[in-house]
Formats: C-alpha cells, sequence, structure tokens
C-alpha cells in the first residue's frame, strides 16, 4: 500500500558489459609481461622492470575485475540479498593499494640505482620498450569504452595509461643512454613512472572508499532529488533520503514521504519511483508513504 520497491532486474554491473574486452587485454598484458621482466633483467634496466612491475598490477587488476564480474553475474542468497556486486568495488580498492605499494618499492630502488648506477644495454631496451609501448596503446583502446562505466575497469584503465607512459620513459631513457651514455636517465625514469600514477590512483582509492562508506554518487544532487519529490501533490516533507552506489551502474535510493492525502499513496508512490527512473537514472528505489496526520498526532513515524 503505502511502500514500495523497485529495481533494475538482475544485477548487471558496468563492467559485466566489458568483459570480453578486460579478458583480450589480460592476455595481451600478462604475455608481454613476461616479455617486459625478462628485458629488465637482461638489460638491467629500472625503468623497464618499473614498467614490467606496473603490468603485473595491471594483469593482477585485469584478473581480478574478471572474477568479480563472475561473482558479480552469482543471482542474490537469503544471506547476500544484493549478490556479489559489491565485490568490483572490493578488487578496485585492493588495485589501488597494490599500486601505491609498488611505487614505494620502485622509488626505493631507484634510489639505491642513484648511489650505484648498473651497467644498461640501451639497444635492447628500447626494442623491448617500443614493443610494450605499442601493447598498452592495443590496451588503451579496448578499456576506454568501458571507463567511464565501470570503477573497476577505470582502474585498469589508468594501470594501462600509466604504463603506456612508463613506455614512453623507457624509451626515452634508452635514447638518452644509447646516445650520451648517462645512466642517472634510467633510475630517474623509473622513478617518474611511479610518481606519475600516485595521483591517479590515490582518484581511484577514494572513490572506492567513498562507495564502501555509502556515500551519495557524485553525479546525484540530494537537494534537487528533495525539491522534485516536493513537487508531488499532496506531499508535504521528505524523511531519510539515502542515494548510494551499489557497484559501478547500480545505485540505490531509499526515502519517506510525508503526505496530507494518504488516499492518494498509490499515485504518488509511482509518480516518486518514475521520477527516480526517469529523471536521476536510479532505477532500485525503496520508498515508504506515510500519513502527515498521524504522524503528527503519534509523534512518530507511522506507516501506511
Amino acid at each position: 500500500m503505502g511502500a514500495g520497491h523497485s529495481h533494475a532486474g538482475g544485477q548487471a554491473t558496468g563492467a559485466g558489459k566489458h568483459k570480453s574486452r578486460l579478458a583480450i587485454a589480460l592476455a595481451l598484458t600478462t604475455s608481454f609481461m613476461f616479455a617486459e621482466v625478462v628485458g629488465g633483467l637482461w638489460t638491467g634496466s629500472l625503468a623497464l622492470l618499473a614498467d614490467a612491475a606496473h603490468m603485473l598490477t595491471d594483469a593482477g587488476g585485469l584478473a581480478l575485475a574478471l572474477i568479480a564480474i563472475r561473482f558479480a553475474e552469482r543471482p542474490a542468497t537469503p544471506e547476500r540479498t544484493f549478490g556479489y556486486v559489491r565485490l568490483e568495488i572490493l578488487s578496485a580498492l585492493a588495485n589501488a593499494v597494490v599500486l601505491l605499494l609498488l611505487t614505494i618499492y620502485i622509488l626505493f630502488e631507484a634510489y639505491q640505482r642513484f648511489k650505484n648506477p648498473p651497467e644498461i644495454l640501451s639497444g635492447p631496451m628500447l626494442v623491448v620498450a617500443v614493443i610494450g609501448l605499442v601493447v598498452n596503446l592495443i590496451s588503451l583502446k579496448l578499456l576506454a569504452g568501458g571507463s567511464s562505466e565501470s570503477l573497476n575497469v577505470k582502474g585498469a584503465y589508468f594501470e594501462v595509461l600509466g604504463d603506456m607512459l612508463g613506455s614512453l620513459g623507457v624509451i626515452i631513457a634508452a635514447v638518452v643512454i644509447m646516445f650520451t651514455g648517462w645512466k642517472l636517465a634510467d633510475p630517474i625514469i623509473g622513478a617518474g613512472i611511479g610518481l606519475f600514477i600516485v595521483p591517479r590512483t590515490w582518484i581511484l582509492l577514494k572513490q572506492a572508499a567513498h562507495i564502501l562508506m555509502e556515500g551519495t554518487p557524485p553525479e546525484v544532487d540530494i537537494g534537487a532529488i528533495e525539491k522534485r519529490l516536493m513537487s508531488l501533490p499532496g506531499v508535504t516533507a521528505i524523511h531519510d533520503l539515502h542515494v548510494w552506489t551499489l557497484t559501478s551502474g547500480l545505485d540505490a535510493m531509499s526515502c519517506h514521504i510525508i503526505t496530507s492525502d494518504i488516499l492518494q499513496s498509490k499515485s504518488t508512490l509511482q509518480a516518486a519511483s518514475q521520477i527516480m527512473r526517469e529523471e536521476f537514472g536510479v532505477s532500485h528505489t525503496t520508498i515508504q508513504i506515510e500519513d502527515q496526520d498521524i504522524r503528527q498526532s503519534s509523534g512518530h513515524d507511522a506507516r501506511i
């Protein structure tokens, strides 16, 4: 009667639409990661090893994203009424933490190499870096479309972007060493690769934490929602209005609507649900209609 619940029907996530692209990017990244590890050890290049390390986190992030999608597609259970959709956010959080820790290691290694620069084979280093750049460009193209729809895909996109710029840095370092013999170019570029990704990783970390804390989605204006619902006929107040993100592409909303005409509760409920779905893009809603007269006389919530 006075309460209503609607949802999108199924737990489709933003990342789920791009799982085939994620799988291709994972295959490309994993294959070349081993080539970069071998190349880094062979040439003695920290910049190349740093790029390989970023590729390792890319591969881990892409694998976690695919695992999260698989779990997110599982049906809800009595113990987990929203299913496993939050695994995507946990995966993105884990990716961000790993990247930050990896950056600390790269900076430490760069410091060590500043004190004792090793011999570096610039020719093979350049060849491996150029191939890595091509692989990263292909992966970026695959992930670009989904980066705006899924936090997990966005995390993978940023990691590959960091790798692409890392490959450019390795190319620059190889050319400098090849023509000038200045070996410090390698640890400088290696440290730069690590530092470049920190701001983007920090943004990803904050976004994941914000969702886990059930914060309001940044694109949602709570004030605008309240004002729009208040414009419905007979509505006198809005209480306990909450909007939060379950996972990328799946927001939820709940609220209590106080009305002076409880006989119109059904039409008010339908109109409120339609407003949330069509005007604010939130399909998973739980709305409670309350009678103003009963609420005022009893001094507490009176739900019809």
